[in-house]
């Protein structure tokens, strides 16, 4: 009996030993391992100079997250040309005040914010596994799915008044721009189309002519927001959302978006076509995860330092 059973006992014991090592890296180590990606856009018209933008999203704050904040103020070091904030800043109620102390130092650079569906509402326990069915029957968010019932509202005011104090501007469903020694900029941004409060219609029409480079700005890199961007003629759009997949599968990559972009798209520079044009996309995979989810495999944490350079 010993010999009959003793290796399939040995190979269920490191079977386990194996997954509970791998929880324990993906909900106490990966989540706290902070990365900073460099990326070049050749995207400026030729003779302007460089430009480098810092993009961070999806911080998801929780109380307590000492290390994500002296993190992101640490990001100041790098004296980016502006910033861009790409939404879902909270996972916790009580966490306004630690957000802004962790962007404090950020916020005395230029900068554009965008919000996400966590900016306005608390998350809530919700079984993994939805993602995956939510993909295969194309729902995500209110795109599809029933209206959430009894949501906490978030206190998104008060990130707000911080935001424009600072002189970051506002890009939900506007438009906006920076003055920097670069030239001038302009954005046009969109409220989150995760949960359906995007308004293309409202900024419809193009880059700003009158400036020397435009952007687009979403939370939610959803394809009718990609589309429309793309096909105004927007050189690059800045989204985040996807959290990188969160749970990745080693040499195979992401298995859920959150939203109808393809997981081959989901982190970092890719392209997106639409309407005979062509633009760039940069997806960040975020520095956080919502508060009953917070893991993260094969996809750490991260802040995007983009240098935008001149077209050949």
């Amino acid at each position: 009996m010993r010999a009959r059973y003793g290796l399939p006992l040995k190979i269920t014991a490191g079977v386990a030993a194996t997954a509970a090592a791998g929880l324990v890296y993906a909900a106490g180590i990966e989540p706290r391992s902070f990365r900073l990606r460099r990326i070049t856009v050749p995207v400026l018209p030729p003779g302007m100079a460089d430009l480098r933008v810092l993009q961070v999203s999806d911080i998801h704050m929780v109380c307590g997250q000492d290390k994500k904040r002296a993190w992101l103020q640490k990001l100041a070091g790098l004296r980016p040309d502006f910033v861009v904030n790409t939404g879902d800043n909270l996972s916790d109620t009580e966490a306004v005040p630690e957000l802004l102390d962790a962007l404090g130092p950020l916020m005395e650079f230029p900068g554009v914010y965008v919000f996400g569906s966590n900016d306005y509402y608390g998350p809530r326990l919700r079984n993994p596994a939805l993602y995956l069915l939510e993909k295969a029957q194309g729902r995500h968010g209110l795109n599809g799915n029933k209206p959430v019932v009894g949501a906490v509202h978030n206190p998104w005011e008060g990130i707000k008044d911080a935001f424009d104090a600072a002189g970051w501007v506002d890009l939900t469903n506007t438009r906006g721009g920076l003055k920097l020694p670069q030239g001038d900029l302009a954005f046009t941004g969109l409220d989150d189309p995760h949960i359906k409060r995007d308004r293309y219609e409202r900024v419809a029409g193009g880059p700003d002519a009158s400036a020397d480079f435009s952007l687009g700005i979403v939370h939610a890199p959803y394809l009718r927001a990609l589309d429309a961007f793309t096909a105004d003629g927007y050189e690059l759009v800045l989204a985040g959302h996807t959290h990188g997949g969160q749970l990745c599968i080693p040499f195979y990559g992401a298995l859920v978006t959150n939203c109808d972009l393809d997981t081959d798209r989901v982190k970092g520079l890719s392209t997106h076509t639409a309407g005979g044009h062509t633009s760039y996309l940069h997806v960040s995979a975020g520095c956080g995860a919502n508060r009953f989810t917070p893991v993260r495999f094969a996809c750490p944490p991260e802040a995007t330092l983009l240098t935008l350079t001149a077209r050949a």
